[in-house]
């Protein structure tokens, strides 16, 4: 069988001492998802869907400032994985950008609102029960 290939439009690592990628913590995003796999024998792998992506939110201390980095978090509509935290980033600043855009890019072939997320229960507008 043979590996498939994935298109990658961004990817990183989380960095810690001098803007150093020493981490196991890899993230990366296509065209669809947001993928966040984190470890070394055990791996754990999170798959958001760009258009479940409600905002990000920059964060950048003095440190990181200093190296370059940034934390993006962000809030999603998905149950499993309503906030998560893409952290110490180089080009923090162009990633959430770039980020942003490929949420409304994602939502846009989709036909998706923002408003459809705002409800608990998308049914309770229709008077559905």
């Amino acid at each position: 069988m043979a590996k498939q290939v994935i298109a990658y439009k961004w990817s990183d690592r989380k960095r810690i001492i001098f803007g150093l990628p020493w981490t196991f913590t890899k993230y990366a995003a296509t065209d669809e998802k947001l993928i966040i796999k984190t470890g070394l024998l055990n791996i754990k792998e999170e798959e958001i869907r760009l258009y479940r992506v409600m905002d990000f939110t920059l964060n950048r201390t003095l440190f990181q400032r200093l190296w370059g980095l940034g934390t993006i978090h962000v809030n999603t509509a998905d149950r499993s994985t309503p906030e998560v935290d893409i952290k110490n980033v180089k080009n923090s600043e162009a990633v959430k950008n770039m980020l942003s855009d490929m949420v409304e890019e994602e939502r846009r072939k989709k036909r998706i609102a923002g408003r459809e997320f705002m409800m608990e229960d998308p049914d309770a507008m229709f008077g559905e029960q």
